[in-house]
């Protein structure tokens, strides 16, 4: 290729689209609304996520969740880890999108990145351990088995935090597909790219459609319906503002979602459990241990 035709080349724009359902489509709505980077300069257009986009990943979240749920703890932890995989093979691209996004160095954002990746393996060696950690048998007074195992809670609405894009957006996704609930991840909205990009990933790295659906737009109008909607059983406030908050939280309460309050959280430190066991349900399950034969030995 000559010199005068490389320089004629036109750029490949990258076109961003929402993730549902395993699919990348278009808002319903057909709208998008520009991204910049910290300094006002235009990165590219996002998509304006609607009303009916919300509805549209509670469908795929609610469908998907089943064969998530039902699916091995050790399996999910093979398919985590295969995210991480991924990124890994993505870092350029990531450090530079986080660089943009959240206006930090080439050097600062690639360690918020490698954090990240570090983050995936980390929730990804819990999903076969959490249970030995909050479920066991419990001490009864009668001739019963009583043992106690966590549940996942079911289809869990996440407000992403608002300045971490990426590494804040994994400390909250991963915890909640980890222990085999589904999600709908509303994006940051002013940095919403990574959290795009991270669904290229996850859409190729095994974690099976609609587990994980990400909506990027304006975080009050697409939370608002997530939050009111009778097929969500739970929703992270992290990146809600005080007023927003106590909005979601009032519609939450129509059908007694379980909700986990926006706290000061700093998403370098590593994190405990208490993320792993906020969508989780304890079933406790008695069973009479019996006798065995004459001698009124039990088990």
């Amino acid at each position: 290729m000559s010199e005068k035709s490389e320089q004629q080349r036109l750029s490949v724009f990258k076109t961003y689209k929402l993730y549902v359902g395993g699919k990348f489509p278009r808002s319903e709505s057909g709208r998008v609304y520009e991204v910049s980077d910290s300094k006002g300069k235009r990165l590219a257009n996002a998509p304006l996520s609607s009303r009916k986009d919300a509805r549209d990943a509670v469908v795929a979240a609610r469908k998907a969740f089943g064969g998530w749920s039902g699916a091995t703890a050790y399996n999910r932890g093979q398919v985590l880890y295969r995210v991480a995989e991924m990124l890994e093979g993505r870092r350029d691209q990531f450090t530079r999108e986080v660089a943009d996004a959240e206006g930090l160095s080439k050097s600062k954002a690639a360690a918020v990145v490698d954090a990240t990746i570090d983050r995936w393996v980390w929730y990804a060696g819990w999903t076969d351990k959490i249970a030995q950690v909050v479920g066991g048998g419990n001490p009864v007074a009668g001739p019963f088995f009583n043992l106690s195992s966590p549940e996942p809670t079911g289809v869990v609405a996440i407000v992403a935090p608002q300045e971490s894009s990426f590494l804040g957006l994994v400390s909250v996704l991963a915890p909640v597909i980890a222990t085999g609930n589904t999600a709908i991840v509303v994006a940051s909205e002013n940095s919403p790219l990574p959290a795009l990009s991270l669904a290229e990933v996850l859409a190729t790295s095994d974690v099976p459609g609609g587990v994980v659906n990400v909506l990027s737009g304006r975080t009050a109008e697409i939370a608002a319906p997530l939050a009111a909607h009778q097929d969500v059983n739970a929703i992270d406030l992290a990146g809600a503002d005080e007023v927003l908050a106590k909005e979601l939280e009032i519609a939450a309460a129509d059908n007694l979602k379980r909700v986990l309050r926006p706290q000061p959280v700093d998403y370098a430190e590593t994190p405990g459990i208490d993320r792993l066991t906020a969508f989780l349900e304890t079933k406790t399950v008695w069973h009479p241990t019996g006798s065995l034969g004459a001698s009124g030995s039990s088990y």
